[in-house]
């Protein structure tokens, strides 16, 4: 499935793009972060486990049990992030 990826604050700072569209057979977020993470740097750096980080999918806010669907916009944020 298609999806779009879109990573704020720090997160974008150290991946180094705000967003991007991405093909992936994952089912739920824990599932897309264990792939994006797999990736390598600078994806397993901002979403390593044991960081804190805040998701969301179509713009509401969701754990990593929330399933995933083509066309669905997933968001990466730190729990703090500013103006």
């Amino acid at each position: 499935m298609q999806i779009s990826l879109r990573f704020f604050a720090s997160i974008r700072e150290t991946i180094g793009q705000g967003n991007e569209s991405w093909t992936t057979s994952a089912a739920d977020v824990a599932a897309l972060r264990d792939a994006l993470i797999a990736r390598g740097d600078p994806y397993a750096g901002a979403l390593a486990r044991g960081k804190s980080v805040r998701m969301a999918v179509d713009q509401q806010m969701c754990d990593e049990a929330t399933s995933l669907y083509d066309g669905a916009e997933v968001a990466f944020f730190p729990p703090v992030t500013g103006g």
